[in-house]
């Protein structure tokens, strides 16, 4: 997971401040619809009972959604070792090194454009209120608003996963066995669609590339299911 900037100093809202819940989420209902539909849509091609299509797809929202939270959940929490290990790291040196951390925060500052009398003055009023947080933000990339946070994350993917599977196991129930050939594909890439749009929308990205990459690869998916499905046809259901 890439870091994001703080931005809770001033009152514009940049689309890396949304990185973090915005990947889990997005990822999650795109690969929740993805997964469920080509698995549907690929049991169907073999042509087994409704009972058996639904019941596969089914586990596969259940297993898919535990799989994406049980993944999220140990990446973020690698990362949040590492933060945390930084930050033991950094309040070490802060004991033992006070003088070096004071030079090395404004040297931190003068990169960003201050004069040293100027970083001088800044490092030392960051560092009257909150020694450790200035370090961590100016030098590591950590704040408060973007640590990682492993059970956040493993929730927000879990859902989204859920989500985004539930909607090719409705379209299965509702729509009439006669119209499931065209309605089901079509209507997933559509959704696809509309969920790389909305990403690319929310993280400032050019609208029609995202949703083209996304639509591609969902018919890549749901086009080698259904010949997997086919060419292992039984007949036994």
């Amino acid at each position: 997971m890439t870091r994001a900037v703080s931005v809770s100093g001033h009152g514009e809202a940049h689309a890396a401040a949304r990185s973090g819940w915005l990947r889990a989420g997005v990822l999650g209902a795109n690969d929740g619809l993805i997964s469920t539909s080509s698995l549907i849509i690929g049991v169907s091609a073999a042509q087994l009972s409704d009972a058996a299509v639904f019941m596969a797809g089914l586990a596969g929202l259940v297993g898919g959604a535990l799989s994406m939270a049980a993944g999220e959940f140990v990446s973020v929490s690698s990362q949040a070792d590492s933060e945390r290990a930084d930050l033991a790291r950094e309040r070490l040196e802060l004991a033992t090194e006070p003088e070096a951390e004071h030079r090395e925060l404004v040297g931190l500052f003068m990169q960003r454009g201050l004069t040293r009398p100027t970083a001088e003055q800044a490092a030392r009023e960051v560092e009257a209120v909150d020694v450790l947080a200035a370090h961590a933000r100016l030098e590591l990339g950590i704040s408060e608003e973007t640590r990682a946070r492993p059970a956040q994350a493993a929730l927000s993917s879990m859902g989204s996963f859920a989500f985004g599977a539930a909607v090719p196991l409705a379209l299965f129930s509702l729509v009439p066995i006669a119209a499931r050939g065209l309605t089901m594909p079509l209507a997933s890439l559509l959704l696809l669609m509309l969920l790389g749009a909305l990403a690319a929308r929310l993280g400032r990205a050019p609208l029609l590339r995202a949703a083209l990459r996304v639509g591609f690869w969902g018919i890549a998916a749901m086009g080698v299911t259904a010949l997997a499905g086919r060419l292992f046809h039984t007949g036994v259901l």
